[in-house]
Parts: structure tokens; C-alpha cells; sequence
């Protein structure tokens, strides 16, 4: 019951900034005393679940572009599986990925106010980037979303729900392919997560709801903010 109640807040949370929360699962599972290799596809199938619901959200709020999303998305998908297939001691990355989250939340803490869009990345940039990411996605066993939507924003690519939209598919498509790189891997799966889904339906169609229609740019940035800043914290000290 704990932990579905953790698991559900979590989703809340990050589901409301066009997150799937795989970070937090993570997370979550850890404290719980859970078995690595139980952890990463629990995390992914959560994902992919939360992801779909959120990708719907914001769809149907109007802020997805399709134009922004299929560059960073083409190679990320078979990257995230071939992160997702490989079990390498990830230390090293994730030790420089969380201070990479750290900094970007302190910075949406102080500017949480800025919503412009100033330029778009060239096509080679979107490809390599996506490549980039969706393997991290894949390793560490997130969908890349955590680090899609600050690139996006930092870089003034996207407003806030456009970059939150574009991120909840491309966590949802990288989700998939981890998790088939994983299984594929593993050949297993902990059907024991399947009970975990129904709080994390309720969670996240609550929390995509709210991010796509009722929050404002600035409240998103801060809740983005907090989200970044516990998905570094885990990859820092877990």
C-alpha cells in the first residue's frame, strides 16, 4: 500500500510537467529495497503507461508539434534500446547527468518566468541530440523526458507545454524501446508491477490534466524545477 501511495505521488508530480516519472520510481523502489534488476522495467512499463496518458493530455491541449518532436525522436528510439539492452555500471553518467539536472532546476527556480522561443535546432543538432539522450534514456532506465525538456527550454526551443508535450511522447517511444531492449536482455519480466498501474492511472491523468490545461507556464517551470531537482538528487546519491 506504501508503496503504491509513493508511486502515485510521484506520477502526480512529474505527470503535470509532461513527465512520465521514471526517475522517481526509481527512486522510490530503492528506498523500498528492491532488486536492480526488478527496478529498471518496472520503471519503464510505469512509464510507458503514465507517457500515454500524458501524451494524450497535451495533445489534446493543442501543444504537441510533430515538426520539434521527430527529429530528436528517430534516433533516439533505437539508442534507448540499445541503452536499455546493455546492463553497464552507470556511475560515472549518472554522477554527471544528476549535477547537469541540479543546475538546470536552479536555473528554472530563478527564471521561471521567461516563456519566449528565440530559435529552432538545426536538423543534424535534433538528431544527435536525440541519439545522445535516448541512450542515457535507455542506461538509466528513464525516458529521456528529464532531459529532453530542459534542453528544450534552456536552449529556447519550445515554450513550456510545447516542450512538455514533445517530451511526454518522446518518454513514451523511448519507454517502449527500453523496455524491449531490457526484456530482450533479461528475457523476464516482474508481472508483479501490473498491480502498480492502476495508481499510477489515477495519479497521472490527473496530474497530465492539470499541467495541460489549468497551470501556468510559471507554475509549471517550478514544479519542473522540484522534479529536476529530485531526479538529480537519485542519480547523485542511489
Amino acid at each position: 500500500m506504501w508503496l503504491a501511495a509513493a508511486i502515485a505521488l510521484v506520477a502526480f508530480l512529474y505527470s503535470s510537467v509532461g513527465h512520465a516519472g521514471a526517475s522517481g520510481y526509481i527512486a522510490v523502489m530503492s528506498l523500498f529495497g528492491m532488486a536492480p534488476d526488478v527496478i529498471k522495467p518496472t520503471a519503464l512499463l510505469l512509464n510507458i503507461v503514465v507517457a500515454t496518458i500524458g501524451a494524450f493530455q497535451f495533445w489534446r491541449a493543442g501543444h504537441f508539434s510533430w515538426r520539434l518532436f521527430w527529429p530528436f525522436a528517430l534516433l533516439s528510439i533505437p539508442f534507448a534500446f540499445l541503452g536499455g539492452w546493455l546492463a553497464l555500471p552507470a556511475h560515472f553518467f549518472k554522477l554527471l547527468v544528476g549535477i547537469v539536472l541540479l543546475f538546470s532546476a536552479a536555473r528554472f527556480f530563478i527564471r521561471a518566468g521567461d516563456d519566449a522561443v528565440r530559435t529552432t535546432p538545426s536538423r543534424p543538432v535534433a538528431l544527435v541530440s536525440g541519439a545522445g539522450l535516448g541512450f542515457l534514456a535507455g542506461l538509466t532506465g528513464t525516458g529521456g523526458g528529464i532531459f529532453l525538456t530542459p534542453l528544450l527550454l534552456l536552449m529556447k526551443w519550445a515554450r513550456t507545454k510545447t516542450a512538455s508535450a514533445v517530451s511526454a511522447v518522446f518518454i513514451l517511444v523511448n519507454s517502449i524501446a527500453g523496455l524491449a531492449g531490457n526484456i530482450g536482455s533479461a528475457k523476464r519480466f516482474p508481472f508483479f508491477a501490473l498491480a502498480l498501474v492502476g495508481a499510477v492511472i489515477v495519479a497521472g491523468s490527473a496530474g497530465s490534466y492539470l499541467g495541460s490545461q489549468r497551470f501556468p507556464h510559471t507554475a509549471i517551470k517550478r514544479l519542473l524545477a522540484v522534479v529536476l531537482t529530485l531526479a538529480g538528487v537519485k542519480l547523485i546519491f542511489t
